[in-house]
């Protein structure tokens, strides 16, 4: 079999390695013409798995969706799946939290869509001037130029010359980071009042009658590996963005739609916003299709949306596949079969049970002193292995080890599928190594000792590899 590549993408001209089937939580994978059997899929691609694979009521969901669905242009002529796949959405979050959505196709575009409506929004408002957006440094929301200009990290870094303007229109502000950036014997209240001020600040000086928004992922992931934000963070942003009439955006593209809820429903941020705080506007996608069609979202609140109908009433512009009926009706249908089996309660507890017990084999354990893991963290669904040099100073490996990647690797040998990443501790310099874990919604407690057990065997390998390299 040819190892050349037609498509344009990865490695150029080289072929990754191939899916060839996979059931529930394990996937059959060819790997330079080698077939690999029982490799547990520990990140669903990229945190986008729900369902697990070869879920046979799925296919009755994507024949029926086929059955009964003709294609629109939906500026035109809308679809009914659209219509309930929002109700459903906006049913399953906290009253009053939503009251509108717009689908799309990637997290991406989702994001791209979330920044025209925001602007949108202030013209209607008869707020010209407010056109600045905050976002976090070390972050990411997506690879088209207008996601990438509200991130920050080594991926946007290659296009800023391109980028919309990085000094006066989209801001950046210090990113929320215990492990890395809460100073010794501060108190959590007192870090993050640093945030607070440093964010106030940002405001103040760019004139708050031109902020727009303030951008945030509820929960980080490929940038620097799921750090929960600590008490009092997520809701002071909430109370800045009143104090001065600016709009709140979650992005919870990975780590949302029942990856990490406590209550057995949809949004990340229940963890953290006080009762009765929403996001104004938050932007989803992953598991929301759990891979088997392509969907993302905009989830808008009441406010938006009642000045939008008070306004001109319409959406300035639209996408070819945007709210596309079958995808909707796939989608809906996932959905309704997650929430049936109680799987997103199923996904918080087994998550947090294989966060605790990586803690416990990884940093507390026996002969733990000796391994490369400098932190583990997470909630629900969605989890992180840092790795260090010094585990009491917290240096990283220098960035050509490639840390990160090598344990991507070492995981598969020990037939776990990981995501490696670089760039936790500087998206400047690439430095800093760590994995990510973000198993599909099924997994039972055998499957997290099973996730636990060859991740621990990998981080052994890596470790004896870096002493032979003579890093450690």
């Amino acid at each position: 079999m040819s190892t050349d590549s037609y498509v344009f993408q990865s490695v150029i001209n080289k072929k990754p390695p191939h899916v060839l089937g996979g059931k529930g939580v394990r996937m059959t994978i060819e790997k330079d013409g080698v077939v690999y059997d029982d490799i547990v899929d520990g990140v669903t691609g990229a945190a986008v798995g729900a369902l697990g694979w070869g879920d046979e009521d799925v296919l009755k969901i994507i024949n029926d969706a086929a059955k009964n669905s003709s294609y629109t242009y939906p500026s035109l002529i809308g679809n009914q799946a659209s219509e309930d796949l929002a109700k459903f959405y906006i049913d399953h979050s906290p009253k009053g939290a939503f009251a509108s959505a717009l689908w799309c196709c990637s997290g991406s575009e989702s994001n791209e869509n979330a920044l025209k409506i925001i602007r949108q929004y202030w013209l209607e408002r008869g707020k010209p001037k407010k056109t600045k957006f905050i976002s976090r440094e070390t972050s990411y929301h997506g690879f088209t130029l207008g996601a990438l200009s509200i991130s920050s990290n080594g991926r946007a870094e290659l296009f800023k010359e391109v980028l919309i303007d990085q000094e006066n229109t989209c801001l950046k502000m210090p990113v929320c980071f215990p492990y890395r950036f809460q100073k010794e014997g501060q108190t959590t209240e007192e870090y993050v009042q640093e945030l607070m001020d440093a964010l106030e600040k940002i405001i103040l000086d760019a004139d708050p009658a031109t902020v727009a928004s303030v951008t945030i992922e509820t929960l980080p992931g490929s940038t620097m590996g799921t750090p929960p934000p600590p008490p009092g963070y997520l809701p002071g942003i909430r109370r800045l963005c009143d104090k001065y009439d600016i709009l709140m955006h979650l992005d919870e593209v990975m780590c949302g739609t029942g990856r990490a809820n406590p209550n057995g429903r949809l949004n990340c941020w229940e963890n953290f916003l006080e009762p009765g705080q929403f996001p104004d506007i938050q932007t989803v996608g992953k598991t929301l299709g759990s891979g088997y069609v392509t969907i993302a979202g905009i989830l808008v609140g009441p406010k938006i949306k009642d000045a939008y109908v008070k306004g001109s009433g319409q959406i300035i512009g639209s996408h070819t596949y945007a709210s596309h009926g079958f995808n909707c009706a796939v989608a809906l249908g996932i959905q309704k079969k997650i929430m049936e089996n109680g799987l997103t309660k199923n996904m918080f507890e087994k998550g947090n049970l294989m966060g605790e017990k990586l803690k416990e084999a990884l940093l507390l354990g026996k002969d733990c002193e000796n391994n490369i893991v400098g932190d583990v963290r997470g909630i629900g669904g969605f989890w992180s292995i840092e790795f260090v040099k010094n585990k009491k100073t917290k240096e990283p490996f220098a960035k050509k080890l490639d840390v990160g990647h090598k344990m991507q690797d070492f995981c598969f040998k020990n037939k776990i599928n990981v995501m490696g990443m670089q760039g936790s501790c500087s998206y400047k310099t690439g430095e800093g190594d760590f994995i990510l874990l973000a198993p599909s919604f099924i997994i039972t407690e055998e499957d997290v000792d099973e996730i636990v057990k060859r991740t621990v065997q990998a981080v052994k390998d890596c470790t004896e590899w870096l002493k032979e390299e003579g890093a450690l």
